[in-house]
């Protein structure tokens, strides 16, 4: 969209600064929205109380889940278990080591230090 800066028309009509839309881009714009608001309208829909739109389950069918769900220790698949954890890398890894920060400086003087008596006044 370019902005058409304010002018005077040639029989002296101030027109003001605005924007001028491409051709056909209203109409454009026009059909988006509504392809917009059907989308919205009809692809959200998440169906009303006594309303389905798939097969029911019902508890007796067999497909019902019973809760805890527990496993079987026996299972032949699990992974064995062992008493010390393994690495996982076949390769040694080696971290930067920590860096030391330096210590902070020890005054000389452990008395406060009076210049006023120094006999330096400004």
């Amino acid at each position: 969209m370019p902005f058409v800066r304010p002018y005077v028309r040639s029989d002296g009509t101030p027109v003001r600064g605005h924007f001028r839309w491409a051709p056909g881009a209203r109409k454009e714009l026009a059909i988006f929205t509504m392809v917009a608001v059907a989308v919205v309208g009809f692809g959200n829909s998440n169906g009303r109380a006594g309303e389905s739109t798939g097969p029911a389950v019902k508890p007796g069918d067999g497909r019902a889940v019973t809760y805890p769900i527990r496993f079987d220790r026996g299972d032949a698949r699990a992974a064995p278990r062992r008493g010390v954890p393994q690495p996982t890398a076949s390769y040694p890894i080696t971290f930067p080591p920590p860096k030391r920060e330096p210590a902070p400086p020890t005054p000389a003087v452990s008395y406060p230090i009076d210049l006023s008596t120094l006999g330096g006044e400004r």
